[in-house]
């Protein structure tokens, strides 16, 4: 067990006022792991102020200073990377080796680039008789969601600390002891009181109180499409500034002249990344109806490839759902699909053989799948694929397209160029062309219901910054 007893507010290790305890469970073993305060309005309007008397002096503490403390933050972070991955594997799921690799790996990389970032922006220019200066837009709330734990917060914090601001983060309650262990290193690191604040809690407590928090100058939220438009009503009322992360339904759309095999392959990977829990999955395959069968037979052999098994032992691909809900709301989906008269190629809403205990489900792939079917146009958020077919690329485009979400895609095809002049089609925030690789400093959100702002790289960085004009 690895309980925290205190939430951390202005630099200091303080109990809630709540008195009440959350468990954080093991998705492997449905056990205990630990326990964490479940924080209140009190303790999230503590955490605003403290964020608040912190902020001017922070504001204008020197970039290489606000570096340098950053830097140290980087040292501490890889100097606990096992202990994190570990913990981060107990409270999600994902395989250890991909967690030390991904949930862990990422975000150190994350901060490192942002620290690079820092010390060569330019935060003023001169146009004509005009300074422009870039200042920090002030007390941030960062509310972040438990499929990438450690690596949503540090896209978060990272880039508000860099630019000047104070933050109060606010992480899931699913998975929140990376969370305790960050703080911990912010405090070693040295930062001064108050500049970073963790409350601990839930959603409609924690969470609301600080998105309607006058105080409260700026909301980062990753999360679902329906929490994200809770915060956006709650942040209207004092016209605060909102950054929104949500769902998507992305589309992975394979050309007639696509390399196939490859081609499916790659849709898969990133459709049961995480099992499937991740917010930019390809979660739509659409194929040439010429091709269907083909593409049919490759998805399922490649798909019975995921084996399902405990994360810690090293062989698996998959490891469970992050909880008993989550899984649940997989299955019901999976149900939905055969009963709306999807084909079920492969998996099922039954756990995998021998898997009776943990959060576990089959990697499932659907044929057949009609625009229309609620698992063609919902976020599962688990390890489902759905096939669809069109007549030609118009027709791939249209169905890519018709969707409330707009979050990331993948285009497919033998011609690099036919490939771009499709990807610039797709209203998406980002598209990976032939499997494309991530790229920490290029912008990443998305268009429609998939939200607004960008993180990563100098959007990551400006979502945080004021645009003020000074006449000469």
């Amino acid at each position: 067990m690895q309980s925290y007893e205190n939430l951390y507010i202005n630099g200091q290790w303080v109990p809630s006022r709540s008195g009440e305890r959350i468990d954080v469970i093991n998705a492997s073993t449905e056990q205990a792991m630990g326990t964490i305060p479940a924080g209140s309005a009190e303790d999230a309007a503590a955490a605003v102020a403290a964020a608040r008397q912190a902020f001017d002096g922070w504001a204008t503490t020197p970039v290489s200073e606000r570096a340098q403390l950053l830097d140290a933050l980087h040292r501490g972070l890889t100097g606990r990377s096992d202990e994190l991955a570990r913990i981060i594997t107990g409270e999600l799921g994902m395989p250890l080796k991909m967690s030390q690799r991904i949930q862990v790996g990422l975000p150190c990389a994350v901060l490192e680039s942002t620290i690079k970032l820092l010390r060569d922006y330019a935060f003023e220019e001169q146009i004509g008789n005009s300074l422009i200066v870039r200042e920090p837009v002030g007390v941030v709330a960062c509310i972040t969601p438990w499929n990438y734990p450690l690596h949503q917060i540090v896209a978060k914090i990272a880039p508000a600390l860099a630019a000047g601001c104070t933050v109060v983060l606010k992480p899931s309650e699913v998975a929140p002891l990376n969370a305790f262990m960050l703080a911990e290193l912010i405090e070693q690191a040295g930062f001064p009181t108050g500049v970073f604040n963790l409350v601990s809690g839930t959603g409609p407590v924690v969470g609301e109180a600080l998105a309607s928090h006058p105080e409260v100058d700026m909301v980062s939220f990753t999360g679902s499409t329906r929490a994200g438009k809770r915060v956006s009503e709650l942040a209207a009322q004092t016209v605060k500034r909102v950054a929104l992360e949500l769902g998507g339904k992305s589309a992975a759309v394979i050309l007639d002249d696509a390399d196939l095999a490859a081609a499916v392959k790659g849709t898969l990977n990133a459709c049961f990344l995480n099992s499937g829990q991740t917010c930019s999955a390809h979660t739509r395959m659409l194929v040439p109806q010429s091709r269907y069968e083909e593409a049919v037979a490759l998805a399922v052999e490649a798909a019975r490839g995921f084996s399902v098994g405990d994360p810690f032992e090293g062989q698996a691909k998959l490891g469970p759902l992050v909880s008993a809900e989550q899984r649940q709301r997989v299955r019901d989906y999976i149900q939905q699909g055969i009963s709306e008269g999807a084909q079920l190629l492969l998996g099922g809403t039954e756990p995998p053989s021998g898997l009776e205990r943990g959060y576990y489900l089959q990697p499932t792939v659907f044929g057949r799948v009609t625009p229309e079917m609620t698992i063609a146009r919902e976020e599962i958020f688990g390890p489902v694929l759905s096939i669809l077919t069109y007549r030609d690329e118009e027709d791939a485009i249209r169905i890519a397209n018709d969707s409330i979400y707009g979050l990331a895609g993948a285009v497919w095809s033998a011609d690099p160029e036919r490939a771009k002049r499709v990807a610039r089609r797709l209203r998406t925030g980002q598209v990976d062309v032939n499997g494309g690789r991530f790229n920490l400093l290029a912008p990443f959100g998305g268009y429609k219901q998939s939200g607004h702002g960008r993180e990563f790289g100098k959007y990551g960085l400006e979502e945080f910054l004021e645009v003020k004009s000074i006449q000469l």
